[in-house]
């Protein structure tokens, strides 16, 4: 058993990435079954509450471990951390910020931290702070980018070299190609996240799927919304926000994301994925999805 599998306490290193909205129970109880580790999402989240009832509703689908993530930037995340000790998660990724104040409060509470990085210098920091494992996420991958991001190829394994702590690999992969060079780039895991949008199981709607499928190598792009990116499908909304540099507030975040993302109105709202759409030519169920990765 890896590292990483040991540490998350799963069959397989293959962490579901966090999503948004669109990482609804279904698919997080159906990554830990199929022996991966899902991941409920809370950047969103608009009544921290609500986390509760995804963590409720999870467990009545899966008893295989699977934990949460917490975007620093978030105003609700310190009630939502505690929410988290209170149900019984023992792994929690954190992104979007320092993770300085919430790895004491969460190892208070027996729980592990995996720390999100863009970069080495970021990571090592994160490691002494207490990080008990790192996902570098590499530029490629789809969603919050800053403004200096190192591609995967070159971030993993600079961060391996640089940090004592398990590495999780992310960005870009999206089958078994991507997960075996992960490992070979001395990663003990993968972190996946556009992959898994385009499974059944996922809440995303068929538009959003679609768009993934069709879109090529080149069909995303970085837009630009202030104190960071998004890498997202370059639909018609996208592309006009990139050339005109132009962000309408109704393009990211609030009711954009459940009329783009859940209800499939391209026009409202961006649509996050990584370069791995490239790649992605079906949509097939989560469980084979990894079967495929570990083959």
């Amino acid at each position: 058993m890896s590292k990483v599998a040991e540490l998350l306490g799963c069959g397989y290193p293959i962490i579901q990435g966090a999503m948004g909205n669109i990482c609804n129970p279904e698919l997080v109880a159906a990554v830990s079954e199929a022996d991966g580790f899902g991941l409920l999402a809370t950047a969103f989240v608009s009544e921290p509450e609500m986390v509760r009832t995804q963590i409720h509703e999870t467990k009545k689908l899966t008893r295989k471990p699977f934990g949460a993530n917490l975007q620093v930037m978030s105003q609700h995340t310190p009630k939502i951390a505690e929410i988290l000790a209170e149900e019984g998660i023992r792994v929690v990724t954190v992104s979007g910020g320092s993770p300085k104040a919430l790895i004491p409060f969460l190892h208070e509470r027996a729980i592990t931290v995996l720390v999100v990085v863009p970069t080495v210098s970021v990571a090592v920091k994160a490691e002494a702070l207490g990080a008990d494992a790192i996902i570098a996420e590499g530029s490629e991958s789809g969603g919050i980018q800053g403004f200096n991001g190192v591609s995967t190829m070159v971030l993993v394994p600079a961060v391996v070299d640089a940090v004592k702590v398990p590495v999780i690999a992310a960005g870009g992969i999206g089958d078994s190609r991507g997960y075996k060079a992960a490992l070979d780039l001395g990663a003990s895991g993968v972190q996946i996240g556009t992959r898994f949008i385009a499974t059944l199981e996922c809440i995303a709607h068929l538009n959003y799927k679609n768009t993934l499928l069709e879109y090529e190598d080149t069909g995303t792009c970085l837009v630009n919304v202030g104190p960071f990116q998004i890498r997202a499908l370059r639909t018609p909304l996208a592309a006009k926000m990139v050339n005109e540099g132009e962000t309408p507030e109704f393009s990211f975040g609030g009711n954009s994301i459940d009329a783009s993302w859940i209800q499939g109105d391209l026009d409202a709202g961006i649509l996050p994925a990584g370069e791995v759409t490239g790649l992605i030519h079906d949509i097939p169920s989560v469980k084979e999805v990894i079967e495929e990765m570990v083959k």
